[in-house]
């Protein structure tokens, strides 16, 4: 309960609409909730000057534009999530917020699931799969796993939208105050206390019964433990987790939160009936289904959604009032105003429970706001291509040479963001800019680049290379004086191309471990990969010259490899057969596509194996391998067909998906 103190005039609290700029719509996936409701919320959020956020999986360009009346349908806040759907240059450039999903409440330790009968075409298409084809979200960020890495994809996003706040969101837990010390260290701007109370429609029944614990407990310990190893000022803390009214957010912001995020209620507002069926495609309001028919029933307004704000940032003025405080900012961490409700005195059960932990008060001024300092000036972009390259230098074909080092990280990612924000997703021509580099390339080396640029790599690359590729090319070849067979080397490091959506990426030699995990749309040509090849794969074409490591394929649902292994034998016993099947490559077009990976290898590296195979085709092509997920089969093959028969693209899409899930068929399989 809060302590008696002097109250103030309501009219002396700051208006409602400066309140609303603090609050949040919570992640809440295009996928998850349908259309209406996902761009309802959007509305509403943007009318207020608040912020709503995209959840994982990506968002439709339409929404970048505004629409007639003056509605921003955009989340400001996009999510990049494990699973790394949608996530392109042109969704980190349309953001005010990135937001880094750690975990999430609903289900700490986790990733995300949508079935595969809510991957309707669009959906599909949003997020670079495949229609009727599930999508898992992998429980750990294959790029995250330890603070130095998160500070690195904090870097890299950083780079990719300048002018974006990059947050973390993390679960209220024992020790949170802990790890979020070192988020900030690795210079989050925002850190996200996630509640166990909110987010559990979508959530498996084990994982509802294993959420966190309430966002004050995390809440308190966070901010107490940032307050105490002076890093509280240098980040914003925002939490979450079933926040309904006014009274919810004024304990929040007594307990150290600067920023509220709100998702039940919100649904609540524009119709949602909590059936808890949103895994199932069939909620009766429209809310949480893509299925055409029952969107129909959707009756929720984005003036539903602002009224609710509005009513309970009016609450929220008149605990300010009744508490003696002009603005919500000016309570933040005001523990001193709180105090144990008598309850806990007369409940058996309360009477021992002991809060005194949540009222500490650190040290801590919302006047003494600092700002991380991202340096992204004194990054390789910034400090060689700058001054050299203009928004005119983009009209015109250009090439530059510089040597590089590991120091020099996410080479090409604000470059590539600025041609992104000119000339939008399609990008410009192939090779418009290229940029020749020698030396050994530091990590992430080329992340997120769209199509236009090219970089050539003389020498080797760390890890991460090409992550989340959008339309760039990317070629790495041993330097010219090198006397090592190129093919028997790693000369990537780990990781590359986790959650590329298109592009290429050529390797005159090996990459390490999880190459390729979740890409899903980018062509690639490698000469051996390490353990975990091609992990959560959902679209594109990789082939690969040579030895995989252990558990290839686990969880690849889409796309297609070519393998030319050494030894067959080894490389059967190292696959993963959970989803996928093996074959010859045996179709004449198919055969010439894979013919034609190799020969633009060839031309970007000069790789003496592929000259090889290429002057032994015929030969050698009985040898190659071909892995491809027997559901992904199934469903192009129906799309193929479909086509066939007359259909436009879209059209075969939609009949492929209705006929796989098994609509029109006795139901739903």
């Amino acid at each position: 309960s809060f302590r008696e103190t002097t109250p103030i005039p309501l009219a002396e609290v700051e208006p409602v609409s400066e309140i609303v700029k603090y609050f949040k719509t919570g992640a809440m996936s295009y996928g998850s909730l349908s259309k209406e409701a996902h761009e309802t919320l959007a509305v509403a959020m943007n009318r207020l000057g608040g912020k709503s956020n995209s959840g994982e999986g990506g968002e439709e360009e339409e929404r970048y534009q505004l629409d007639e009346n003056g509605d921003s349908r955009m989340s400001r806040i996009k999510q990049i999530a494990s699973g790394r759907f949608g996530v392109t240059s042109d969704y980190l450039v349309h953001a005010d917020e990135l937001q880094i999903k750690v975990a999430q409440g609903a289900k700490p330790g986790e990733g995300g699931q949508l079935p595969g009968e809510k991957v309707y075409p669009w959906i599909a298409r949003v997020r670079a799969s495949t229609p009727g084809v599930g999508l898992i979200s992998p429980p750990p960020h294959h790029d995250i796993y330890s603070i130095e890495d998160l500070a690195q994809l904090i870097h890299d996003l950083k780079r990719a939208n300048d002018r974006a706040r990059i947050s973390v969101k993390l679960v209220a837990k024992g020790g949170v105050g802990t790890i979020a010390a070192g988020v900030a260290k690795g210079l989050a701007d925002v850190i996200v206390i996630s509640g166990h109370d909110g987010g559990t429609g979508a959530s498996p029944k084990t994982s509802i019964q294993h959420t966190g614990l309430p966002w004050e407990l995390g809440l308190a310990e966070t901010h107490q433990t940032l307050a105490l190893n002076g890093l509280r000022d240098r980040v914003v803390l925002e939490t979450d987790g079933k926040l309904l009214t006014g009274r919810d957010v004024v304990i929040a912001a007594m307990l150290g939160a600067n920023e509220y995020g709100f998702a039940t209620a919100p649904l609540i507002a524009v119709g949602c009936i909590m059936m808890r069926a949103c895994h199932l495609d069939t909620c009766p309001v429209g809310v949480a289904t893509q299925d055409p028919k029952l969107r129909e029933k959707f009756t929720g307004s984005a003036d539903h959604v602002v009224h609710f704000m509005e009513f309970v940032a009016e609450e929220v003025r008149e605990y300010l009032a009744q508490l003696g405080v002009r603005r919500l900012a000016d309570l933040v961490g005001r523990t001193d105003l709180l105090q144990s409700s008598d309850r806990l005195k007369t409940h058996w059960k309360a009477a021992s429970l002991d809060l005194s932990r949540l009222f500490v008060m650190p040290g801590y001024s919302p006047e003494n706001r600092q700002y991380q300092e991202h340096h992204v000036s004194a990054s390789f972009d910034g400090r060689e291509l700058e001054t050299l390259i203009t928004d005119q230098s983009f009209t015109e074909q250009q090439t530059f040479t510089f040597p590089v080092t590991n120091t020099d990280r996410a080479i090409g990612t604000n470059t590539g963001s600025r041609l992104t924000r000119l000339y939008g997703a399609m990008g410009l021509p192939t090779d418009r800019l290229t940029l020749n580099l020698t030396g050994s390339a530091g990590q992430s080396l080329g992340a997120y680049i769209p199509r236009g640029m090219t970089l050539n790599v003389s020498g080797d690359a760390n890890d991460y290379v090409g992550k989340g590729l959008s339309g760039g090319v990317i070629a790495v070849r041993p330097q010219a004086k090198s006397s090592f067979v190129s093919s028997d080397q790693v000369i990537i490091g780990n990781v590359a191309l986790y959650g590329a959506t298109s592009g290429e990426l050529y390797v005159n030699g090996q990459a390490g471990e999880r190459f390729a995990v979740r890409n899903s749309g980018a062509t690639a040509v490698v000469e051996g990969i390490g353990n975990h090849g091609l992990e959560y794969m959902t679209g594109g074409s990789v082939v690969i010259l040579g030895d995989v490591g252990l558990n290839f394929a686990a969880g690849m649902s889409g796309g297609v490899a070519y393998v030319l292994p050494k030894d067959v034998t080894r490389f059967e016993a190292r696959i993963n057969r959970e989803l996928v099947v093996t074959g010859a490559v045996s179709d004449p077009e198919e055969a010439t596509r894979l013919k034609t990976f190799i020969e633009r290898h060839v031309a970007r590296t000069n790789s003496e194996q592929g000259h090889a195979i290429l002057a032994n085709w015929d030969h050698v092509l009985s040898s190659f391998i071909r892995v491809i997920p027997s559901t992904y089969q199934a469903v192009t093959t129906l799309m193929a067909g479909y086509a066939q028969q007359g259909h436009n693209t879209e059209e075969a899409m939609l009949l492929a998906f209705e006929t796989h899930i098994g609509r029109g068929t006795g139901g739903k399989q």
